[in-house]
């Protein structure tokens, strides 16, 4: 057991691995597996097995490429993306209540502003602009 552990080691070594993203594809993959089992009692379609057969497969396909790829920056940077993506969303649901997030019409950085009422002048920390936002 020791060898073969040492060289899935070595095989392994320098490769991305297993991320975020890695576990949302697949928890996608086994969802997706077992809404099929339970549609295909129901549902007995050629082109809807095909559709399935294709979209699982190009799934596992893509999560083995992530797991067994080298370009560790680029799979860096596609985890980071994804989790940025859902960290402003869980933020701004924590937020609701007591701030906004607003967009700078220049720049697009997003700023989290107190939620106010009336008009408002903002400066963009980013590229000073300045800019009026309704609270």
């Amino acid at each position: 057991m020791g060898k073969f552990k040492s060289k899935l080691y070595r095989f392994m070594y320098g490769r991305y691995g297993y991320d975020t993203l890695g576990k949302v594809l697949l928890w996608t993959y086994i969802s997706l597996m077992l809404c099929y089992t339970l549609l295909s009692f129901f549902v007995n379609e050629p082109f809807f097995d095909l559709c399935y057969y294709l979209l699982s497969f190009s799934l596992v396909i893509y999560i083995f490429f992530r797991i067994m790829s080298r370009n560790v920056a680029k799979r860096r940077a596609e985890n980071q993306k994804f989790c940025n993506f859902f960290k402003l969303r869980k933020n701004k649901f924590k937020d609701r209540k007591t701030h906004v997030y607003r967009k700078c019409p220049s720049c697009k950085a997003v700023l989290r502003l107190p939620k106010s009422k009336g008009k408002h002048s903002v400066c963009c920390p980013k590229c000073r602009n300045k800019f009026i936002v309704r609270g």
